[in-house]
């Protein structure tokens, strides 16, 4: 009935002559362009990312509202810097609608493995507790007004312990005053705790501040009301949040929007004790007096409002328990080995239950991010954390088939079953009784989901137009989505294998192979149109940096051999033309430089043997903020965050795959060993990584100098029979190794 309603109402003349009456350009004229860039599509764009997008500009134009008036404000770091004519990250904002975080989209986030709550610290040290809430922060006020504010001083030193928990320290410093921040999540009796604690001194004397701030790393987070609890040791926060000091408060000061920031109030403000903002643009300051030359710390807690991520809550597993088993890596360069231990607390802290791509902008779930994630988690031996994982990908599952995170995305289906057999093949076992079904219903789709396959056209029996990836461009027949799919069904055929089901096995390969001779009929036409072997995003595409999504036909799903002319030109291309600064450079939508992409190019050199991945590792490695993340795009000027989450897990994830690959690797029916691995790396000392995964068994690898000979040794438990084993020096001719053997030497000079 709705439907027939919605028929025979004339909805788009009353919305096109409502728009036209007010002076606005009709709106569905403008859809109906837009869709004229793209193929014509099931789906425009998933409405997840709309929503998304949405969301975000709205608050951008909240904080356009809320940012230029009132410059006399301390905002975060990324306003300081966008805001400042001379600064490098400045962005004129006179035809900006919205302000958003261009420039440092970096935080850090902290936390504990299981527990879904993941607070953030941003490159000053500013926290944000609660998810998308307010945020705390620490200054100090000399006593001759002078003023330690993180968010403005130029210099700041911030690291990243990762012993027994995951700390970010950060350190200010101006003329005689200092402060060191510290955040951490502990456990407490009554359930997970934000702490902060603030170490500060002042020459002159003066104050600790603890400030109260109603804005986040991406912008506004409202304040409404606040109060000051009797025993001057803590705020009640929009009647909802707690956070407690350590000792009562020698001051405080109150203010709302028409005041201005509390800080104008300072040091000599008058003890307020609630205050009410119909803005929500409160701030209150809770000030502690420093001695002369003395150094003072208050500890500031904040309860975390999700007790535990799974049933059991009495319980927190610790840092040791949650990284057993592990595949260590063990290197002289301290810098790479900071980027690989703090990848493995990254991918621990983002996977509590689900997995997530980053703590804040992509705390949610993609099947796309999810089967890169799980793959670093599964290679590095974190077996039963994927497992739980992919035990929740049923639920996800449409009637049909479709692994569901966003409508209008064709490669989710492929990526599942693609990570499915992967656990299946690192581990050794067969697939869950409980995944059968799933598996053969997702095969089911990718096989009604494709074009018909007569026919000349370039497009023929390949996957119809879609979103994609989301950066590769408009919808179209992207072959990202055909090779995931290729891969997805042979992956089904492998799994129905192991369970006997030969019928399956033998429908899903047919349907693989043909589905591959499609790809490769339209690729020869894309070969003859371009004049070049390298593929394009799609069959109608120009070279661009779209390509960048048809290398996974190398990496990670080596569809092809590790030398396949069109996916090393490929290759080629991206380094010549989407290169800035040594790192791949995605111009459509991310705007920045992508190390996790830049990786993606880095292992299909790996696979080539090809010295330049070493390059493309050491570029990235360069990119790494100071507490070991990426976010996923960065800004070529400033090196701080473009664009997604401050904190990429897929990026992370892509370096864990990296050093695992350098060390070992899978190619059909062999290890390759040491393929990836510089001599600089053991020019100082023995290497190793281990014990990994892999589909023959778990093994650890060993590099060291031996005088005139660099020595490769491996220890392994395989599940069968010895696999053959080639040890591929980088930049050197292959060693076949005999079976039974455990090393091998090559000399150091060819």
């Amino acid at each position: 009935m709705r439907r027939l309603w919605t028929r025979w109402l004339p909805w788009r003349w009353i919305v096109r002559n409502l728009a036209q009456a007010e002076g606005f350009l009709d709106p569905l004229t403008v859809l109906s362009r837009l869709r004229r860039f793209a193929h014509p599509a099931e789906v425009i764009a998933p409405t997840e990312l709309l929503r998304a997008g949405a969301i975000m500009h709205a608050r951008g134009l909240m904080n356009s509202q809320a940012i230029q008036h009132n410059l006399d404000w301390i905002w975060p770091y990324w306003v300081i810097r966008q805001f400042t004519p001379h600064d490098e990250a400045f962005l004129p904002w006179a035809f900006s609608v919205s302000h958003l975080n261009l420039t440092h989209r970096n935080w850090t986030a902290i936390g504990l493995p299981d527990i879904d709550a993941l607070p953030l610290v941003d490159p000053r040290g500013l926290v944000t507790p609660l998810f998308d809430g307010w945020s705390l922060d620490g200054w100090i006020v000399g006593a001759d007004g002078a003023a330690l504010l993180p968010s403005k001083a130029a210099h700041a030193s911030q690291t990243l312990e990762i012993d027994d928990r995951v700390t970010v320290t950060t350190t200010v410093r101006h003329a005689s005053m200092q402060l060191v921040s510290c955040a951490e999540v502990v456990a407490s009796p009554e359930g997970p705790v934000c702490r902060l604690t603030l170490q500060g001194s002042a020459h002159a004397g003066g104050w600790l501040v603890v400030a109260l701030r109603p804005f986040n790393p991406e912008g506004v987070s409202f304040v409404h009301q606040l109060s000051l609890d009797p025993t001057r040791t803590g705020w009640r926060i929009d009647r909802r949040h707690d956070v407690r000091f350590s000792q009562p408060a020698d001051r405080h000061a109150l203010s709302n929007y028409q005041q201005g920031d509390v800080f104008s109030l300072l040091p000599a403000a008058q003890d307020g004790l609630e205050v009410v903002c119909d803005v929500g643009m409160a701030t209150a300051a809770a000030a502690f007096a420093l001695s002369v030359d003395a150094e003072r710390t208050v500890t500031v807690d904040v309860p975390l409002p999700t007790p535990h991520a799974r049933n059991d809550s009495t319980a927190t597993v610790g840092w040791s328990q949650a990284l057993e088993g592990h595949a260590a890596l063990s290197i002289p360069d301290a810098r790479l080995q900071f980027l690989y231990d703090a990848a493995l607390r990254t991918l621990i802290l983002h996977a509590p239950s689900d997995v997530y791509p980053g703590p804040y902008t992509y705390k949610r779930f993609w099947f796309r991010d999810a089967a890169f994630i799980l793959h670093a988690m599964l290679c590095a031996g974190m077996t039963s954390r994927a497992e739980r994982v992919l035990d929740r990908f049923p639920s996800r599952q449409t009637p049909l088939g479709y692994f569901l995170s966003q409508d209008g995305e064709w490669d989710a289906n492929g990526e599942a079953l693609w990570i499915f057999h992967r656990f299946c093949e690192l581990t050794g076992r067969a697939p869950k009784a409980e995944w059968l079904k799933p598996i053969e219903r997702a095969a089911h789709w990718i096989k009604r989901k494709r074009l018909p396959a007569d026919g000349a056209s370039p497009h023929a029996g390949l996957l119809p137009p879609g979103f994609s990836a989301e950066h590769l461009g408009p919808n179209d027949y992207y072959y990202w989505d055909d090779f995931w799919s290729v891969e997805g069904l042979r992956a089904a055929a492998a799994m129905a294998a192991q369970v006997d089901r030969a019928d399956h096995a033998s429908a899903w390969t047919r349907e693989a192979d043909d589905l591959m001779r499609c790809i490769e009929r339209s690729l020869a036409q894309a070969q003859a149109r371009l004049r070049r072997l390298a593929m394009p995003a799609a069959p109608y595409r120009r070279l661009d940096a779209g390509a960048i999504g048809s290398i996974t036909a190398g990496y990670p799903l080596q569809l092809w051999a590790q030398n396949d002319p069109r996916v090393l030109d490929t290759a080629e291309f991206l380094l010549e033309r989407c290169f800035v600064d040594g790192g791949f450079f995605q111009t459509m939508s991310h705007s920045g430089i992508n190390p996790y992409l830049t990786l993606h190019v880095a292992q299909v050199l790996l696979r080539a043997g090809d010295r330049r991945c070493v390059e493309l590792l050491n570029t990235i490695a360069g990119l790494a903020t100071s507490t070991g993340q990426w976010p996923e795009a960065i800004h070529p000027r400033t090196k701080g965050g473009c664009m997604g989450d401050g904190q990429h897990v897929w990026a992370v994830a892509e370096w864990v795959m990296m050093m695992r690959n350098s060390f070992v690797r899978e190619e059909p029916g062999r290890l390759v060993l040491a393929g990836g691995i510089p001599s600089s790396w053991y020019a100082e000392g023995e290497v190793s990584f281990g014990p990994a995964p892999t589909t023959f068994g778990p093994i650890t690898v060993s590099v060291k100098r031996d005088g005139e000979d660099d020595v490769v040794t491996w220890d392994a438990a395989w599940r069968a029979a010895s696999p053959v084993i080639e040890v591929r020096p980088l930049g050197r001719e292959p060693l076949r190794v005999e079976p039974g053997r455990t090393s091998a030497r090559w000399p150091t000079k060819p």
